[in-house]
Order: structure tokens, then sequence, then C-alpha cells
């Protein structure tokens, strides 16, 4: 259905609003970016109406106003970009990529502590 599509750093800042928050139309969609960043009413508009297009949103008629709601869920988008960094970045090495995220001193000790959780759980239901 999404044909593996990514989004660009704007669609996902929308997408994000919008996973948090359900839904929303553009005047809710806007006032989460605000802070952020100082786009128009048309342009937030213009991309939302591009996320349906692409089969990411879904839109219905309230009053004047469209709102819209995620077709795709935040997980699965997480792991359809994990898959294309793998694929593309670490020619499809996954050994690589935790090497690197490992190696690059982002990973907080209580996270290492779940990552290795994770691999014993794994490991056991093998």
């Amino acid at each position: 259905m999404h044909d593996e599509k990514l989004l660009t750093d704007t669609e996902l800042e929308m997408m994000r609003v919008l996973w948090a928050k359900g839904e929303g139309n553009v005047n809710e969609v806007l006032a989460e970016l605000r802070a952020e960043r100082d786009l128009a009413y048309t342009s937030v508009s213009t991309i939302l109406r591009i996320l349906e297009s692409k089969g990411f949103l879904r839109s219905r008629k309230d009053g004047r106003a469209h709102v819209y709601r995620p077709t795709l869920a935040k997980s699965d988008y997480e792991a359809r970009t994990l898959r294309h960094v793998v694929h593309h970045v670490f020619d499809g090495e996954s050994v690589s990529l935790v090497r690197q995220l490992l190696g690059s001193g982002q990973v907080r000790a209580e996270e290492l502590a779940e990552l290795r959780k994770l691999l014993d759980e794994s490991e056991s239901s093998s």
C-alpha cells in the first residue's frame, strides 16, 4: 500500500504530531508545529493533502475543516525506515548498524540494559 515510501523531514514532523494526537485538522497540526517551525496555514494544508495522496493519512470532513488521521502506525514506519537504512546504508548487515549504534556513545546505560534483556528474550524464544 505504501510502497515503502519514506517521509521528508517536514512530512515526518507533521506525522509525529498526528501520531501523538491520533488525529487533527490543519490548525491543530499548525499549533503543535509553531514552537519548532514558522509554517503558513496553506503550507501545512498542502503537505497534509500530499501525505493523504501518498496514503499516509486519511481525512474526513468536520464542518469546513478536514480532520486527518494516520493510516500507518508510528512503529510500522519506524520498522520501514530501519529496513531502508539497513539495506541502503549498511548493505543489509544489521550487525553493522548495531555496532555503529553501540560505538556512537549515544546508548545510555538503561537502554543498554534493555537491549541485553531483549537479546536474552530473543535467544530463549528461538
